[in-house]
């Protein structure tokens, strides 16, 4: 193993689609750590999800050993982090673990709303920023425009700066020798105790619990018995290992290293992400500073299309969680969908990423309920309490008020498109701040927007309107009063709890108008008339009809007095009456997985 002096510990961050894992494969190439047989296109991003859609979801760490200039070899523990606002919890995980961060901007697109968010995680937790400008080999790529902006907005001088394309290898060496020049070398290596920061797990169904950590103190080797600070579990270990991006075993990590380690563990909601492990013999009086527990925003019910894979569904929410601190769930069980789950989630990608996750590691097939978020309601005896499911809500004439939570938006749009977002904001019942201009072509709108207004469609008609080029991140900001209230469907007078909703009185007509008229193309025709109302409190506010089928009672009348025909289709008529007070209707359930896909 490598001193502590030689070591660095640093991670790659930027926004989304701007060259972290292509930059990341091109070091793996430099430094020899995966042979150039075995390599492939994005070579740390190992879900077929990933390599799909083209995004980082979790981080990958790889040890690489590099030569430098001076003569020297150093160990270079790399972290590839997500670029997505939903993951950047992913991010602030890895910046814990590291000392220094490289942050890519692409030459033709410039500084953009999540790059802006991700330098502030890292200036936050004191880690030396190196910026890059990746893609230079771009036609469209302005470098002057990029060196400008990283001085005015994020006051990083731009001599710093270094070229590079990931996709060309230029500048590759550059890199590497600015994290070994720039870096400090691991911080804390000095404490007397053992201590490593647990920054992510796995579950595998052979060895249980692997938990990756990053050693600041003290070693770690088999046969040591651990102890998790946060809860006082201890366990012995059995292996340990780095990550050439593969597992491979070696005798101890030291100080400095990043790594993973077996042990006993067989719970995966044992080992909590961000927990300090020490050895259990000679404890450490104070844990790591870790990072801040996670708050989800959306919330949704998730349940099982076949009741008989309830038991699957709940391992596969029970494992998600271990590798992922941001995804919470509780059991629930709903009249028209039977038992699931209700999930909380940091965004609608992270939702959309988590289930597809369920479908294809866990071969499970999910119905998943419409998107809603936490309000606080305050009740006439002063009592506040936390909604996250529409049908919890209490009765509104114990209710004073429902507060929901707001975001602060900082969206990056070019100049042209102001008129067309400004519209969109007030649409969504945002209010537009101040707005700052980054340069001749871009500026920066600082909005408050409600969270629930931007869950379904805000971030694909922002991309659409201004032709991609649009970015947002945002933060959650404080709680706010609003005239909202509780929409229930109604088919045939009976309420369907999967398909209620908090929503703002303004908006509730044209939202039940909507989902009324879906429901009745979706829904079978019934041998009666059926009706689809969508209401609040007592008032219908829409209205719409299920087809009817009618069997022709007529066709066996040949000729003869119309009162024949008229007597028959009499007695259909109450028949259908008749039917009607005692029928029910079943929706079947492809019919909810229709509503809830198209919402």
């Amino acid at each position: 193993m490598t001193d502590v002096p030689h070591t660095r510990n640093f991670c790659i961050i930027a926004h989304v689609d701007h060259g972290k894992t292509t930059l990341s494969d091109r070091l793996l190439e430099y430094t020899n750590t995966v042979a150039h047989r075995v390599m492939t296109d994005q070579h740390l991003d190992s879900m077929d999800l990933e390599k799909e859609r083209g995004i980082t979801i979790k981080s990958h760490p790889v040890t690489m050993l590099y030569p430098a200039k001076d003569g020297i070899s150093y160990r270079l523990n790399l972290m590839d982090t997500p670029g997505h606002v939903d993951f950047s919890y992913e991010v602030s995980r890895s910046l814990a673990a590291c000392e220094g961060a490289v942050l890519l901007i692409d030459a033709a697109q410039g500084v953009e709303a999540q790059t802006v968010a991700n330098a502030h995680l890292a200036f936050s937790q004191n880690l030396k920023v190196i910026p890059v400008i990746n893609k230079i080999d771009l036609p469209s790529a302005n470098l002057e425009l990029c060196l400008q902006q990283l001085e005015d907005i994020l006051a990083i001088p731009s001599d710093e700066a270094i070229l590079a394309s990931g996709k060309a290898g230029i500048g590759i060496s550059d890199i590497l020798e600015a994290v070994v020049a720039r870096v400090p070398p691991p911080r804390w290596t000095n404490y007397p105790q053992t201590r490593a920061l647990v920054f992510d797990s796995l579950y595998d169904s052979y060895r249980g619990v692997i938990a990756y950590a990053r050693v600041f103190s003290g070693s770690l080797k088999a046969g040591d018995m651990v102890e998790l600070m946060s809860n006082g579990v201890r366990t012995e270990v059995k292996e340990v290992g780095v990550f050439t991006p593969k597992m491979q075993k070696v005798a101890e990590l030291d100080a400095g290293a990043v790594g993973y380690f077996v042990s006993n563990i067989k719970d995966p909601a044992e080992i909590k992400t961000g927990d300090t492990v020490t050895l259990s013999q000679r404890r450490a009086t104070e844990m790591l500073p870790g990072y801040k527990e996670v708050r989800p925003m959306v919330f949704c019910g998730l349940y099982p299309v076949e009741s008989s894979d309830y038991e699957k569904l709940k391992a596969a929410v029970g494992r998600l969680r271990l590798n992922d601190a941001a995804f919470v769930y509780q059991q629930e069980s709903s009249i028209a969908l039977g038992f699931g789950f209700r999930c909380g989630f940091l965004g609608l990608l992270h939702m959309e990423i988590i289930q597809e996750r369920i479908r294809r590691e866990h071969d499970v097939d999910i119905i998943s309920t419409y998107p809603s978020v936490v309000y606080h309601v305050v009740k006439h005896d002063g009592v506040v309490i936390e909604v996250d499911n529409p049908v919890n809500l209490p009765d509104p004439g114990t209710i004073i008020e429902i507060r929901e939570p707001m975001i602060k938006a900082a969206i990056h749009i070019p100049n042209d498109a102001m008129g067309d977002i400004l519209s969109l904001v007030m649409e969504k019942r945002g209010l537009v701040d101040h707005t700052d201009t980054l340069d001749a072509t871009r500026v920066m709108l600082s909005c408050s927007l409600p969270l629930n207004e931007i869950l379904v469609d805000f971030n694909d008609r922002l991309k659409s309107v201004t032709h991609g080029y649009g970015s947002m991140d945002y933060e959650l900001g404080e709680y706010r009063a609003a005239d909202l209230v509780k929409m229930e469907i109604l088919v045939n007078a009976d309420p369907v709890d999967a398909f209620a909703t908090i929503v703002h009185r303004d908006k509730a007509e044209g939202k039940g108008r909507a989902l009324c008229e879906k429901l009745a193309d979706i829904i079978p025709p019934q041998m009666f008339k059926v009706a689809i109302q969508a209401a609040i409190g007592g008032k219908i506010i829409a209205r719409d009809n299920v087809r009817e089928m009618r069997k022709d009672v007529t066709s066996k009348c040949y000729g003869g007095d119309i009162s024949r025909k008229r007597k028959l289709l009499d007695k259909q008529k109450e028949g259908k009456k008749k039917m009607k007070q005692f029928g029910r209707v079943s929706i079947p359930s492809d019919a909810f997985i229709k509503v809830l896909k198209t919402n």
